[in-house]
C-alpha cells in the first residue's frame, strides 16, 4: 500500500492504492505533515481498549468548502483510494464515491490541509458503484501510474483504468478494461513485480451473491503492463469441490485457475455460466483482497462478506457473517497455490465470532485489517468494527467502533431516514468503512493510515449532485475521510 517516487509532467509522484503496495523498509524523510482536524465534521470513530493511544483526525468531509474550489462538494460513501505526492510538496487523494459513481481528486497542502476538489470521473463515465480501489505504480508493479477501480452493479460492470493525471474534461469518458472481464467486481488488484518477474499479474474479486456465488479471478500476461492481451481465470479447489462451507480453519487446500477463454467478448451472464462447468469455489459475496506487505507478493489475502441463508444460500453452503481467506501461490506459476480459511464468522466459539459481515481488507507487513459492512440481518449487535489479525500469532484485536453520534448534540444532523432525512436514530452497524491506507512513507510519519466513512444515515439535499453526472442526481449522503496515527504496521 504504499509507493514510492516518480516523475511525470509536473508532479513528483508517490502513489498508495487499496490492495498495493510498498516496501516498509524505507526511512520516513523529515515530515512537513501537520496531522490535525482539518474538517468541520467530527471523526466518526470510537477507539477500542488497547488502542487509546492511536490518534484519530478529521481529514475532509461532505460539509467542508475548500479554499481553491469553493463549490466542489466531497460526496457521499467515500471508499478506494490512491495516494500521490506533488511536485510543490503537497498530496492529491483519488477516491472512490460508491452511490455517486464518482471519483473524486483531491489536492492538499504540504501540511495536508486539503484545498481544492473535483471529479476526475462523474457518474456518466462511472456507470456502475465504485468500491476498492488500487494505485498501480511502475515502482511497485512495474507499470502506471493507473488508479484501477471495479464495477460492482451486477454480473454485468466492469473495471475502469484511470491515470490519475486525466484532466476533469473527460469525467464523463468511462475507461472501461474489457479483457478483465465482467464481474460484480470489487477490486482489482495487481501483484508487485518482484512476484513473477516479466508477468502482470492481476487478482480481481467478485461480489456476486446469485447462483454461480462469488468469484476470485486472476488476470495474466507475459508483458509488463499488457492490460489488454492477457488472460483471464477463475479459482477452483483441484478436489472441484465448489461449497465454500466445506472448507473450515486449520485446513489447507489445493488450488488453481481455470481459463475463461474469449473473457474480453463475453457477457457476465456467460461468465457466470462457465462457474458449474469450470467447478469455481462458490463463495458468499467474495469483496477487497490485498497482499502482504515486505515479503514476496504472493501472499493474498481477501474477504468474503457472506449472505443470509435465503435464497442461493438456503441449503447454507456459503457463509453467513464472512470470512477472511489467505492464498500462497506457487513461486513459479501464479495459476496454482494453496488456500486456506484463517477467519472465520460463523464459527461463534472463534476469534471472528463478533463478525457482522467484514468488506475491505488492509495488509501490512504484520498485520491484515478487516473492516465491516452492515449486513443487514437485523440481528446486529454492534457498530461496524475494525479488526486487527496478527499474521504471526492470529490474534484477533477489535481496534475501534463506528461512532454515529446518537446521544450527541448534534445526532440529528447525522441520523437521519435515508429516504425522508427526517431525524431518525440509525439502526445498529448500519455504517460502514471504505478504504484504510497506509500512507506513512508519504507523508513521513510512522504508523500513519487514511480511512474512508460511509455514515449512511448523514444525507441531505446540498449533497445531490456532487459529482456533476446526470446518472445519480438524487444520491444525498455525506461522507469522510479522517487520519489515524499510532495504528502499527
Amino acid at each position: 500500500m504504499l509507493k514510492k517516487s516518480t516523475l511525470i509532467g509536473s508532479l513528483a509522484l508517490v502513489l498508495l492504492g487499496v490492495g498495493g503496495c510498498k516496501d516498509e523498509t524505507t526511512t520516513p524523510t523529515t515530515p512537513t505533515v501537520e496531522l490535525k482536524n482539518h474538517s468541520s465534521t467530527p471523526a466518526f470513530l470510537k477507539k477500542m481498549p488497547g488502542f487509546e493511544s492511536m490518534e484519530v483526525f478529521s481529514l475532509i468531509g461532505s460539509d467542508d468548502k475548500l479554499d481553491l474550489s469553493p463549490s466542489f462538494i466531497f460526496g457521499g460513501s467515500a471508499d478506494g483510494m490512491g495516494w500521490l505526492k506533488n511536485a510543490d510538496g503537497g498530496f492529491s487523494m483519488l477516491l472512490n464515491h460508491e452511490d455517486n459513481f464518482a471519483v473524486s481528486r483531491i489536492t492538499f497542502d504540504k501540511t495536508l490541509k486539503p484545498t481544492k476538489g473535483e471529479y476526475i470521473l462523474n457518474s456518466d463515465g462511472g456507470v456502475w458503484r465504485l468500491c476498492s480501489a488500487t494505485m498501480a505504480t511502475p515502482e511497485e508493479h512495474g507499470f502506471g501510474p493507473l488508479f484501477l477501480t471495479c464495477g460492482e452493479s451486477g454480473e454485468e460492470s466492469r473495471t475502469h483504468g484511470i491515470n490519475p493525471l486525466d484532466p476533469v474534461t473527460n469525467a464523463s469518458l468511462s475507461r472501461e478494461l474489457s479483457a478483465f472481464g465482467r464481474w460484480s467486481a470489487e477490486n482489482a488488484l495487481p501483484l508487485p513485480k518482484s512476484a513473477y518477474t516479466g508477468k502482470t499479474v492481476i487478482i480481481i474479486t467478485d461480489d456476486d451473491s446469485g447462483v454461480s456465488g462469488g468469484q476470485v479471478a486472476i488476470y495474466i500476461s507475459n508483458t509488463v503492463g499488457d492490460l489488454s492481451g492477457g488472460s483471464l481465470y477463475m479459482l477452483r479447489r483441484k478436489d472441484q469441490i465448489q461449497t465454500e462451507t466445506d472448507m473450515k480453519i486449520g485446513t489447507m487446500h489445493d488450488v488453481e485457475f481455470v481459463k475463461i477463454d474469449n473473457a474480453s467478448t463475453l457477457t457476465g451472464k456467460e461468465i457466470n455460466a462457465l462457474v458449474d462447468v469450470n467447478k469455481a469455489v462458490k463463495f458468499g459475496r467474495v469483496e477487497d483482497v490485498d497482499y502482504r506487505k515486505g515479503g514476496t507478493g504472493r501472499d493474498v489475502y481477501f474477504t468474503v462478506t457472506g449472505q443470509d441463508y435465503v435464497g442461493a444460500n438456503s441449503d447454507k453452503s456459503r457463509t453467513k457473517y464472512g470470512r477472511v481467506y489467505h492464498i500462497n501461490l506457487d513461486a513459479a506459476n501464479p495459476l496454482v497455490g494453496k488456500m486456506e480459511v484463517i477467519m472465520d464468522g460463523d464459527d461463534k466459539s472463534g476469534p471472528a465470532k463478533a463478525f457482522q459481515n467484514p468488506d475491505n481488507i488492509t495488509v501490512t507487513s504484520n498485520y491484515a485489517y478487516v473492516q465491516e459492512d452492515p449486513n443487514g440481518y437485523g440481528d446486529e449487535t454492534h457498530d461496524s468494527y475494525i479488526y486487527q489479525y496478527n499474521l504471526a500469532t492470529k490474534e484477533v484485536k477489535i481496534v475501534c467502533e463506528l461512532d454515529h453520534h446518537r446521544t450527541a448534540a448534534d445526532k440529528d444532523t447525522y441520523n437521519r431516514d435515508t429516504k425522508t432525512a427526517a431525524p431518525a436514530p440509525s439502526k445498529f452497524g448500519s455504517w460502514e468503512y471504505g478504504a484504510l491506507e497506509d500512507i506513512s512513507d508519504l507523508v513521513g510519519i510512522p504508523n500513519t493510515f487514511a480511512l474512508a466513512i460511509q455514515p449512511h444515515t448523514w444525507v441531505g439535499d446540498k449533497y445531490k449532485g456532487a459529482d456533476g453526472g446526470s446518472k445519480r442526481t438524487s444520491e444525498w449522503q455525506g461522507s469522510q475521510v479522517v487520519i489515524l496515527k499510532g495504528l502499527a504496521r
